[in-house]
């Protein structure tokens, strides 16, 4: 089944089960996901159910539910609340309560003060920021360290997610700059200091084998910065020397000099792209 028409009725139906679903019900993901996510299975030439199966399960991969999301609607009151409180701690603590509810940026809060400041001290302070594939980093913008003219732009395909970072960014004054994207089927086209791809690349590979590098070239960017897990989940098996295999794979042959970071459990590739 590889005619237009039946591929438009196949996407159809998947949007109509993805909408119907609990475990994607209210996330309205990008239409450009669900076709391109189809079109890769019926080149494989599966058909009907058979690739709608096999996009329900790179979807699972994709979106991640299982990382663990906040209650939206309570964490945007919370924020509020601090924010009226007028001091940074009271939003460092409703910030932390909100990262804590994702693995991700869960692993990450032990060494928050600590992050940023390394990060900057290779690239220097951003004036322009693109936080890829965001999930729920945006929250640590109060360790950060921006100047408030600093553009931050970040893309995720999670629209309850983006809305709460854009009320996030309103109520410290800044420009409400997320956007629901899927960055590999678009990536962005902005111009940027750096660009923030934190504990993503390896799901890509999932998603797509070889999609990183030229996802990578086509960032316009002067410093990339790539976090992948040093460890599992439960910490008792280091993954560092397959991260640096995937990372030498995907920038085989580019000019691009890289310093390596490792900052707790992550470990971060800092590129310099120009």
């Amino acid at each position: 089944m590889n005619e237009p028409g039946d591929i438009e009725l196949l996407l159809a139906r998947l949007t109509t089960e993805i909408q119907a679903s609990r475990k994607y019900r209210g996330l309205a993901l990008p239409a450009e996901t669900l076709r391109g996510l189809l079109q890769q299975e019926l080149v494989k030439g599966r058909t009907g159910s058979a690739a709608l199966q096999a996009v329900r399960e790179k979807l699972h991969n994709i979106v991640a539910p299982y990382l663990g999301d906040p209650d939206y609607p309570a964490a945007a009151i919370m924020l509020e609340q601090a924010v009226c409180n007028g001091d940074s701690d009271s939003v460092k603590a409703a910030c932390q309560n909100i990262m804590a509810a994702h693995a991700s940026t869960k692993e990450r809060i032990p060494w928050l003060d600590t992050f940023y400041p390394q990060l900057w001290s290779i690239t220097g302070t951003p004036g322009s920021v693109l936080d890829l594939a965001c999930g729920l980093h945006p929250f640590g913008l109060p360790w950060m360290g921006l100047p408030q003219e600093t553009q931050y732009h970040a893309f995720d395909l999670h629209t309850p997610r983006i809305e709460s970072i854009n009320h996030f960014l309103q109520l410290l004054g800044r420009e409400p700059l997320a956007v629901v994207q899927d960055i590999l089927v678009n990536p962005p086209k902005l111009q940027a200091d750096v660009a923030l791809f934190f504990k993503e690349a390896h799901r890509f590979e999932q998603r797509q084998r070889g999609c990183n590098r030229p996802f990578f070239e086509a960032l316009n960017v002067r410093w990339l910065l790539v976090s992948l897990p040093a460890a599992d989940l439960s910490g008792h098996h280091s993954l560092v020397d397959r991260q640096r295999n995937l990372m030498d794979s995907i920038l085989a042959g580019l000019d691009w000099p890289v310093q390596e970071l490792l900052i707790g459990n992550e470990l971060v590739f800092c590129i310099r792209k120009t």
